[in-house]
C-alpha cells in the first residue's frame, strides 16, 4: 500500500488518508456525530441504536473493497484522530457523472469550533479541483442550520434538489448544495464544523 499523502496548515490540524487502523476511531467519531449534531431533528430512537462496532466493521470492509474511487481523510491532532470526511463520484440515475459528491464530514464533539471540519473540507475540496472534478455535491439535513452556515461560508450553496431521508421510518429532509470547483478556489471555511449525513 502506499503511503498516505499528508497536508496540514501552521498550527492546523494533519489531514491525511484514513488507514484501517483509524477505522474504529473514524467509527465513534461518526456515531457521536450523528448523535451530537442530530439531536431533535430525527428520531431519538434511530440516534440510540447506532453501533460504533457495526459502523467500525463497515469502514473495514469498504476500506478493503474499495477501488480507490472514493477518498476517505482523517484529521490528527497532537497524534489523535479527531475528524473524518469521505468524497467520490456522484451518480445521477446511477450514471456517473462529472460532479463529485462530499459524502460525510464528521468532527469529534469535544473539538467543534476549532478549524477541524475547515481543514477537511479545504482538503476534499482542493483534491477534488485538482482532479478536474466539475462541482461538488453534497447533502445536508434542510432544519440543521449550523451545516448549512459552515457549507455557506464555504462557498456552496442550494441547488433546489431535495429528497427525504429515512430514519425509524421517519422522513427526515434534506437539501442537496453545490459549489463550482476551479483549481484556484480552496475552501474557505469559518463555522463550526457540522455533520453530513452520508446514509452509510
Amino acid at each position: 500500500m502506499n503511503e498516505p499523502t499528508t497536508a496540514s496548515a501552521p498550527d492546523g490540524p494533519r489531514v491525511r488518508e484514513m488507514t484501517l487502523a483509524d477505522c474504529a476511531r473514524v467509527a465513534e467519531i461518526r456515531v457521536r456525530g450523528w448523535q451530537n449534531a442530530y439531536k431533535g431533528l430525527m428520531p431519538q430512537s434511530y440516534l440510540d441504536g447506532l453501533s460504533v462496532a457495526e459502523d467500525a466493521a463497515r469502514r473495514r470492509d469498504r476500506l478493503l473493497q474499495g477501488d480507490g474511487s472514493v477518498v476517505n481523510l482523517v484529521a490528527e491532532r497532537a497524534g489523535s484522530v479527531v475528524g473524518w470526511a469521505c468524497h467520490g463520484p456522484h451518480r445521477d440515475d446511477e450514471v456517473r457523472s462529472r460532479d463529485v459528491e462530499l459524502y460525510a464530514i464528521y468532527v469529534h464533539p469535544d473539538v467543534l469550533g476549532q478549524g477541524i471540519g475547515q481543514a477537511l473540507l479545504r482538503e476534499s475540496v482542493d483534491r477534488c479541483a485538482a482532479a478536474g472534478h466539475e462541482r461538488m455535491l453534497l447533502w445536508v439535513l434542510k432544519e440543521n442550520a449550523p451545516a448549512r452556515r459552515f457549507y455557506e461560508r464555504a462557498g456552496f450553496g442550494p441547488d433546489g434538489a431535495e429528497e427525504p431521508f429515512e430514519a425509524a421510518g421517519v422522513a427526515v429532509p434534506e437539501v442537496r448544495y453545490a459549489r463550482v470547483l476551479t483549481a484556484a478556489g480552496p475552501a474557505r471555511a469559518h463555522a463550526p464544523a457540522e455533520s453530513v449525513p452520508d446514509g452509510s
